[in-house]
């Protein structure tokens, strides 16, 4: 459905300063699949809102291709460059950009009365195309009433009614919850992603918050300093970080270092580490002697009270040094030799500090990600 290959975006240094180029977007390469919300996930300043924008033309990137279907937006190399009102794409913008003089009805059927007289609808099928994505969105009883007087989550969903009325290909949501309070902001999660599911839609999603990437996507993608540092389905990505940084933005994680002592079969590895041995998975080709860092979810991390009754490999002893309780888990911190770690418990466990404990780290919880990664 969309290929994006090797799309590179710069602006001018500070000042205008063309010699030193600021690279928002460096080289990035997505494949997206038709009827897959695919979700472009990074903080402020990673690129993924200037890679939404280059494929809906409204930024001119420096190099690259962006195929929709089988149409070429955009290809450097044979200097193709369609403009953004002729790609007929679907654009959500955080703000939602609703037109505060019109009504609900007239907000949704505005792009379509825009439209050239070769191609515009006659009365009857804009209005029945009107009132059927009103409610899609549930908002058909709503239809006469001011843009203005909807709440929070009634205007994300106006929005939304406006970019599918076109009946795009490829939908564009570049932060469309970011604005609603955290109640609502979950409650729309679950029906933006109902609504994608319904009506097979293809869409891309922008989004700095980790637990919404998680919940709503089929794919995503991890952007950094203008590159994809991942690409893969939610729980690969959360149990399988493929660097410290991806581990680390996605939720929480426990770090350590060590050194690949031995391959123990297709992608297990034996590891030396400075409180011992473990055993743990990667993702990448490790040879003996490579260092790497270790990574475990605090949720994977293992503990009982009392000293273990015979140490192994990811069996530590330890101690707690203090407790949190978070309402539906508790988060105890640990101290293993030198070593820190930290622990989220179901609340029947909760150990008091200084409490002595076994701890394991279950080798198919530990990740190993090349040192530098």
């Amino acid at each position: 459905m969309l290929t994006i290959t090797d799309l590179v975006k710069s602006y001018p240094g500070p000042k205008g300063d063309k010699a030193s180029r600021v690279l928002a977007v460096d080289n990035v390469s997505i494949e997206v699949e038709e009827g897959q919300l695919y979700t472009l996930l990074g903080p402020s300043g990673c690129g993924k809102t200037t890679t939404l924008r280059s494929v809906a033309g409204l930024e001119d990137p420096d190099s690259g291709r962006i195929v929709v279907g089988d149409k070429t937006f955009y290809d450097s190399e044979k200097q193709v460059l369609v403009p953004a009102n002729k790609r007929g794409l679907g654009m959500v913008f955080q703000s939602y950009a609703i037109w505060p003089h019109m009504n609900v009805y007239d907000n949704v059927a505005f792009p379509l009365t825009v439209e050239s007289r070769s191609t515009r609808l006659g009365k009857k099928e804009m209005t029945e195309r009107v009132e059927r994505v009103l409610a899609v969105v549930q908002l058909d009883h709503l239809a006469g009433r001011q843009a203005t007087d909807l709440s929070g989550g009634q205007q994300q969903r106006l929005a939304l009614a406006r970019a599918l009325v076109m009946q795009p290909p490829l939908l564009l949501l570049d932060e469309p919850l970011s604005n609603l309070d955290a109640k609502l902001r979950e409650e729309m999660r679950f029906e933006l992603k109902r609504l994608q599911r319904d009506l097979n839609i293809t869409a891309i999603y922008v989004t700095h918050d980790q637990v919404e990437a998680l919940a709503m996507s089929n794919v995503i993608a991890v952007m950094n300093g203008g590159v994809i540092e991942q690409v893969g389905r939610p729980r690969d990505v959360y149990n399988r970080p493929a660097s410290k940084f991806v581990a680390d933005f996605i939720g929480s994680s426990n770090f350590f270092d060590g050194v690949v002592d031995r391959r123990e079969g297709t992608d297990r590895y034996a590891v030396s580490t400075d409180e011992g041995e473990i055993f743990a998975t990667s993702q990448y080709d490790l040879a003996p002697g490579a260092k790497v860092t270790v990574a475990i979810r605090p949720e994977h991390v293992q503990i009982e009270e009392g000293r273990p009754e015979q140490a192994g490999p990811g069996i530590w002893s330890g101690r707690v040094t203090a407790r949190a309780f978070l309402g539906d888990s508790v988060e105890h911190k640990l101290e293993v030799g030198k070593l820190e770690l930290q622990a989220r418990c179901h609340t029947d466990l909760s150990l008091p500090a200084n409490t002595e404990i076994s701890i394991v780290l279950p080798p198919e919880w530990c990740s190993l990600i090349p040192t530098g990664e």
